[in-house]
């Protein structure tokens, strides 16, 4: 929002921060002490208005790997590779190509004006008939059954759904769960349709605006076009029918309207996925231990964020479309990150490796840090522990500040407990190495993990999380904190001994979720084609007392495929507890099955 955007953004940032920062009079190599100013001027240069939001893929997420690369070097760290960044493609972006079309008898659409394919749409024509089925339900839960595709035959035949749910402002309804437009497209699939026209009505978008097409989806295996009001309404004139009328029709939960609309609509969807390279900042201070300098240490902390947030990003305002500037979310962790290095690298007491790293692709799906720990540049064995810090940047008078991980090694939650100053932080424990962060993609490889975060405040994921909201002093005693603990961990002791902690069952915030759970950790990275691997599986849970093993590829649950993430999500929603289920798994390329109760 402009009234977070401040005169300091018109100057030249980068170069104030680093002047500031090494002008003072003494070499970087022999930096002491972690200052406010300094943690100030890194936040205030990656939230700023320049880098955009510091989408992965964009110029802002270059600018600010680059700015991470510069500092870390001036403090003296070696590239851990060539460089020091760590390469990789990602899907950026998708666009509407040339040869979407949308056609009813003598009437030619317009795309763009008319109608628009969605990201996750495949491309394809379809000529056929249209079939009305309301929501697009096909659910059961234990106070409701509902199925839209009961009384007509929609076999590759185009659907029009509406978009939405009976109950928009009902924040405990039962139909979240079912409402999503992928998750509808999916359920038409299943039903046998060739393809599927969206339609908003009223109650859902009274503005019928289009949204735009973002990137990174999968495609859901049919074509999907977003239709305006009045072009569905003139599909629908055969029947006698407009959108309104159905839409109150269907207002109540027990309503059912799917009807054979009488037209035909000749379509085709044209998609196309745009590729960027996107980078990891990777560098690393020597130990001085000819024993011990093969062993590491790990403090990351991921810099992208969400670019100008937007509807189909993860921001909390979709509505809103202006840059969402991150400064805890995770700027802060990575500055952090950046003075924990050069206090390390000014004493050059450690006497094993410590490797710092900046993540990108974090708020996608921990692309970055997966694709560290699937291309190391090192043996993961020699990992000693990994510490993960997200934000950072808004400790509370409480002075708590959570710790996750405690239990993924020996004797670690004593082991910070006897390091921890607690007049200037108090730690909250949780013994799980697994989470929303990047530390998981560590602890899916058996290596000790240290999540630590002040916590979620109301600018989280939105363009108020500025620079000026920070608790700079607070950051500083958070940052004595790490230090403790990266440097005895760095130092003294034996190798910590890896022991499994969680996942912890993740509990979904939205409500009416049955909570079904395999119990593994699945690779949300889409590395594996027709299929989705489990990157963890947890002890006790379903998966593992089912047999399934860390690293199967599951490829279908009850004979019905599972090819990525997005549908494996599907599957489960459609499970109840307690149910038997057959899960299909590639095993060092075998087909077994397993029968996996609930």
């Amino acid at each position: 929002m402009i009234k977070y955007r401040r005169l300091f953004m018109k100057v030249p940032v980068m170069v104030l921060g680093v002047v500031l920062i090494f002008t003072t009079g003494c070499n970087p190599a022999l930096k002491k002490e972690i200052t406010e100013n300094e943690l100030r001027h890194h936040i205030r240069y990656l939230a700023s208005e320049k880098l955009g939001g510091r989408l992965t893929g964009t110029p802002g997420d270059s600018l600010a790997a680059e700015y991470i690369r510069n500092i870390l070097k001036r403090y003296r760290l070696k590239p851990l590779t060539d460089d020091g960044f760590q390469r990789f493609s990602i899907i950026a972006s998708a666009q509407a190509g040339n040869g979407n079309s949308l056609k009813t008898g003598d009437i030619t659409f317009e795309p763009g004006s008319d109608f628009l394919p969605l990201s996750f749409s495949s491309n394809g024509n379809l000529t056929a008939e249209v079939v009305f089925a309301g929501y697009g339900f096909s659910f059961e839960t234990d106070s409701l059954k509902k199925n839209d595709y009961n009384s007509v035959d929609v076999k590759g035949k185009w659907v029009m759904i509406l978009r939405g749910d009976p109950e928009p402002d009902n924040p405990a309804s039962i139909y979240i769960p079912f409402a999503g437009d992928r998750y509808k497209c999916l359920v038409a699939r299943e039903a046998g349709a060739g393809g599927v026209l969206l339609v908003s009505g009223e109650t859902y978008d009274r503005e019928d605006v289009f949204d735009p097409i973002t990137g990174g989806e999968s495609p859901a295996g049919l074509p999907v076009l977003r239709i305006k009001r009045n072009v569905a309404d003139i599909i629908l004139s055969a029947s006698g029918r407009k959108v309104s009328e159905l839409e109150k029709l269907l207002s109540s939960p027990l309503s059912a309207v799917s009807f054979n609309t009488g037209s035909t609509v000749e379509g085709s969807s044209d998609i196309f996925q745009q590729y960027a390279t996107t980078r990891n900042v990777v560098m690393v201070l020597p130990g001085n231990d000819e024993k011990l300098k093969d062993e590491y240490v790990i403090v990351g902390a991921h810099f992208d964020h969400l670019g100008n947030g937007g509807k189909g990003s993860s921001s909390r305002k979709p509505d809103t479309l202006a840059v969402h500037h991150g400064a805890d979310d995770n700027a802060s962790g990575t500055a952090m990150m950046m003075e924990l290095a050069g206090k390390f690298a000014g004493e050059k007491s450690n006497k094993r490796s410590i490797i710092f790293i900046a993540f990108t692709g974090e708020e996608k799906g921990l692309l970055g840090s997966k694709y560290f720990v699937d291309n190391s540049p090192i043996s993961l064995s020699g990992i000693n522990a990994m510490i993960n810090l997200d934000m950072t940047g808004r400790l509370k008078e409480t002075r708590e500040i959570q710790t996750g991980g405690v239990g993924t090694a020996e004797g670690l939650e004593l082991l910070v407990k006897s390091l921890t100053d607690t007049s200037r932080v108090k730690p909250i424990f949780t013994p799980e190495g697994s989470g929303p962060s990047d530390h998981s993609a560590f602890y899916a490889k058996n290596i000790p993990v240290l999540f630590i975060t002040t916590g979620a405040h109301t600018d989280y994921h939105t363009p108020e999380d500025t620079w000026d909201r920070i608790n700079y002093p607070g950051m500083t005693d958070v940052a004595g904190y790490v230090y403790k603990i990266a440097g005895y961990l760095a130092s003294e002791g034996d190798k910590l001994a890896f022991r499994e902690a969680g996942p912890a069952e993740s509990r979904s915030r939205r409500p009416g979720r049955r909570g079904v759970s395999l119990g593994i950790m699945p690779d949300v990275t889409g590395s594996v084609k027709n299929g989705l691997k489990a990157e963890l599986v947890t002890p006790g849970k379903p998966a593992d007392l089912g047999g399934m093993k860390k690293g199967d590829i599951i490829t279908a649950i009850n004979g019905k495929p599972v090819t990525n993430i997005e549908e494996y999500m599907f599957r489960l929603s459609q499970l109840k507890k307690g149910e038997a289920v057959t899960v299909e798994v590639l095993r060092n390329n075998k087909k077994t099955e397993l029968l996996i109760q609930l």
